[in-house]
C-alpha cells in the first residue's frame, strides 16, 4: 500500500512513518520543515520504500511532485505548526495549513478514491465546561482569542473534512489528539514533558505555571500511532474519535515524577500562569475503545523511554 503523511518530519509524523514502513508499506512524507526536523527521518532516508518531499502543502504541486503523489491509497494529514509559543508567530501558517492545505489533500484523496485521516486536537474543546469531553461536546472556545489560530484552524478543518465525507463520499475520518509525548519530540520543545525533562537534566529549576493544580493526561506516542492506524482501518466515514490517555495527573505531580526519574537536584519554581491556560482536559475514549484500541504504556514507563531517548 502507498501511504502519504503530511507533517512527516514532525514528532508524530516521523513516528507514524517509521511504523508504516515496518508494516511493509510505501511511505511518502511531505513537510515544509517550518517546525518539523528532517533529522527525525535520517534513519528512513535510505529506505527504498520511503520518499521525502519538502513542500508547503498550501501551495500548488509541481508536475514532479504530483507524479510522486499518484496512486496514494491512504492520506494521514498531520501537518500544522503546534505549541503555544508558535500561536502568535505562526498564526497565519496554522490557519492556512488547516484550510488550504487540508483542502488540497482532500481533493487528492477524492481523485485517488483513497482513505483520509485528519488529526485534529483536543484544543477544539477550548476550556471545557464538561468532563470528560465526548466527541459530541461542542466546546467552550473564543473564536478571536489568543489560542484561536490553532483552535479555529482545527475546527474549520474538521468541518471541511466532514463536508468532503458527506458531499463527495471521501472515506475520511477525524481524530482529536490529546497530549502525546515520546521519542522524536524535540528536547527544545516548550510543551510540558520535554520542558520538565530538559530542566531536570540540566539541574535548572522546574518551572510550574500557577500552583500546579491544573490536570493533564499524557499518551505515549506508540499508543497514539496504534490508534491512528486503527481508526484509518476501522473508523467510520465522517466520524470523530478522541485519542489519548484518560489517566489524569496534576502538573505539580508530573514535575515531582520527572525530578525523581531523572535523579535530579532541581527544585520546583512556580511562575505566573497564562490567563488562557485551561484547567483540565479529559478525553472520553468509548468510541475508539469500541474499535479495539487500548493504551499499552503507562506514564511511568513512557517517561523512562522518553528519558532514554533524550540521553
Amino acid at each position: 500500500m502507498k501511504i502519504l503523511v503530511t507533517g512527516g518530519a514532525g514528532f508524530l509524523g516521523s513516528n507514524l512513518c517509521r511504523r508504516l514502513l515496518k508494516e511493509g508499506h510505501e511511505v511518502v512524507a511531505v513537510d515544509n520543515l517550518i517546525t518539523g526536523n528532517k533529522d527525525n527521518l535520517k534513519d528512513l532516508l535510505t529506505n527504498k520504500n520511503f520518499i521525502f518531499i519538502k513542500h508547503d502543502i498550501c501551495q500548488p504541486f509541481s508536475k514532479s511532485i504530483s507524479h510522486k503523489l499518484s496512486a496514494i491509497n491512504q492520506f494521514y494529514h498531520l501537518a500544522c505548526p503546534t505549541g503555544v509559543p508558535n500561536i502568535g508567530p505562526l498564526a497565519e501558517e496554522m490557519l492556512f495549513t488547516c484550510s488550504l492545505g487540508t483542502k488540497n489533500f482532500l481533493e487528492l484523496a477524492q481523485k485517488n478514491r483513497a482513505k483520509f485521516l485528519f488529526t485534529s486536537s483536543s484544543e477544539i474543546y477550548g476550556d471545557p465546561q464538561a468532563s470528560p469531553q465526548a466527541e459530541i461536546y461542542t466546546g467552550n472556545v473564543d473564536p478571536i482569542g489568543p489560542r484561536s489560530p490553532y483552535e479555529e484552524g482545527k475546527r474549520f478543518a474538521e468541518s471541511l473534512v466532514a463536508m468532503y465525507a458527506q458531499k463527495y463520499k471521501v472515506d475520511a475520518k477525524i481524530v482529536r489528539i490529546f497530549n502525546t509525548y515520546g521519542p522524536q519530540m524535540s528536547p527544545e520543545d516548550t510543551r510540558v514533558i520535554p520542558q520538565f525533562l530538559r530542566q531536570a537534566l540540566s539541574g535548572q529549576p522546574v518551572t510550574i505555571q500557577g500552583r500546579g493544580t491544573q490536570r493533564r493526561t499524557f499518551c505515549y506516542v506508540d499508543d497514539l500511532v496504534d490508534g491512528l492506524i486503527l481508526v484509518m482501518k476501522k473508523g467510520r466515514t465522517g466520524e470523530v474519535y478522541n485519542l489519548g490517555s484518560d489517566q489524569q495527573i496534576t502538573i505539580g505531580k508530573l514535575a515531582q515524577k520527572i525530578i525523581k526519574i531523572t535523579d535530579s537536584q532541581s527544585k520546583m519554581q512556580f511562575v505566573k500562569r497564562p490567563v488562557h491556560d485551561h484547567q483540565s482536559r479529559l478525553p472520553a475514549l468509548k468510541k475508539v475503545k469500541k474499535l479495539g484500541w487500548r493504551p499499552q504504556i503507562n506514564l511511568e514507563k513512557g517517561l523512562k523511554k522518553t528519558l532514554n531517548y533524550y540521553q
